[in-house]
């Protein structure tokens, strides 16, 4: 067994290639083998986003707090509000992120296929936010 405190699990700022806007992540728990399965707590603030992106063995939101905009490639923009969970399949191009008027924080799960979770791809432009 193995507990990480609340007190030992440190904030980071999003990278600015993975996000637009403000945007602050903790990750909980990293895949430790033989488990592939890792999870983030990311916090939005308003029109914060990732960028496109994709993972091999998909990912799943569950919404905190806040409501957000999800996004599939060829897809509407949906809203998302605290206690939905979304799935994304495997390869799924896809992007999320806060509303246009409060923050929005969800656990973000995603497993890892030969060391790599995610391929990170363009920002999302204004007009794709589409808010």
């Amino acid at each position: 067994m193995k507990i990480t405190r609340a007190n030992e699990i440190a904030a980071k700022d999003g990278p600015a290639d993975w996000f637009t806007g403000a945007v602050r992540f903790e990750t909980l728990h990293s895949n430790e083998e033989p488990s592939r399965a890792n999870a983030v707590r990311v916090t939005f603030q308003p029109r914060a986003r990732t960028a496109w992106h994709t993972h091999p063995l998909g990912q799943t939101l569950i919404v905190l707090s806040g409501a957000g905009l999800v996004q599939r490639d060829g897809g509407p923009v949906e809203d998302i509000a605290a206690g939905d969970v979304v799935w994304f399949p495997p390869g799924e191009r896809h992007w999320h992120g806060a509303g246009p008027d409060g923050p929005m924080c969800h656990i973000a799960i995603q497993e890892a296929l030969e060391g790599s979770t995610t391929t990170w791809l363009e920002h999302v432009s204004d007009a794709d936010y589409g808010r």
